[in-house]
C-alpha cells in the first residue's frame, strides 16, 4: 500500500471518528434540552470540541440533524435485525421482532428520544416537518417486518391476513410504549414485551 493511500485512509478513518462523537454529542444534547435548544454551540460544548470543528464536517444543523436520525435509524434496525438472524421460523423471528423493538426501548433510551425529537421538530427547506413527510420506501424495519409476516404466510406458519394492516398494527403497538408515557408508568418493559409477542402470536398464527 503507497503511503498517500495509507494516509488517505487514516484521514478517512479520524473523519469518522469525530463525526461519529459529534453525532454523539448531538443525540445526548437532543436527550437533555430537546431539539428546539439543540444549537451547534451546545453540541460542540457536550463534545468537547470546538463549533467550528463541526461546521468542518456538516454544512449547518439541519446537515447534522438528518445525518443523526439516519445513524439513528441504522442502530435500531441493526439491533432489531441481528436478534432475528439468531431464529429461524417464522414465528420465532416475530417474537424476535417485537421482542428486539422493545428492548431496544429500554437499552437505547437517549437514542430513542433523539429519534422523537428530530422527526417531530425537524423541518424541510420548505417547512414541512419530517414526520408529515410520505416516503416511496419503507423504512428499514417496517419492511423487515412485512417480509417476516409474508414469509409465514407462504410456509404455513402464519393465517390469511392483510400484511399491510397487520405490519401497521405490529408497528403502532410498538411504538405506542415509546410514546405513551402513562402505559410506561403503568406496565414494565418486559411484560408489555411478553403481552404483545403473545397477542400477535394468536393473531397471525395458523389455527390447528
Amino acid at each position: 500500500m503507497s503511503d498517500k493511500k495509507k494516509a488517505s485512509e487514516k484521514q478517512s478513518f479520524i473523519a469518522e471518528a469525530r463525526r461519529n462523537q459529534i453525532v454523539e454529542a448531538t443525540i445526548a444534547t437532543l436527550d437533555e434540552i430537546g431539539y428546539i435548544n439543540a444549537s451547534l454551540a451546545q453540541i460542540a460544548k457536550r463534545a468537547g470540541i470546538s463549533t467550528a470543528l463541526i461546521s468542518y464536517h456538516f454544512k449547518d444543523k439541519n446537515d447534522l440533524m438528518d445525518y443523526t436520525l439516519v445513524r439513528l435509524i441504522t442502530d435500531v434496525a441493526s439491533y432489531v435485525w441481528n436478534r432475528i438472524q439468531e431464529v429461524s421460523t417464522s414465528s420465532e423471528k416475530l417474537r424476535a421482532y417485537i421482542e428486539a423493538s422493545i428492548a431496544y426501548q429500554g437499552n437505547r433510551p437517549t437514542y430513542n428520544t433523539a429519534l422523537i425529537e428530530i422527526v417531530f421538530h425537524a423541518r424541510t427547506p420548505d417547512n414541512v416537518p419530517y414526520y408529515k413527510l410520505s416516503d416511496d420506501e419503507d423504512e428499514p424495519l417496517s419492511s423487515e417486518l412485512k417480509q417476516i409476516l409474508l414469509e409465514g404466510q407462504a410456509n404455513g406458519e402464519f393465517c390469511t391476513f392483510n400484511v399491510m394492516v397487520m405490519a401497521s398494527a405490529i408497528r403502532g403497538a410498538i411504538d405506542e410504549y415509546l410514546f405513551n408515557g402513562k402505559l410506561k408508568e403503568d406496565v414494565a418493559l418486559d411484560s408489555y414485551s411478553s403481552e404483545l409477542v403473545n397477542l400477535f402470536d394468536r393473531a397471525v398464527r395458523t389455527d390447528g
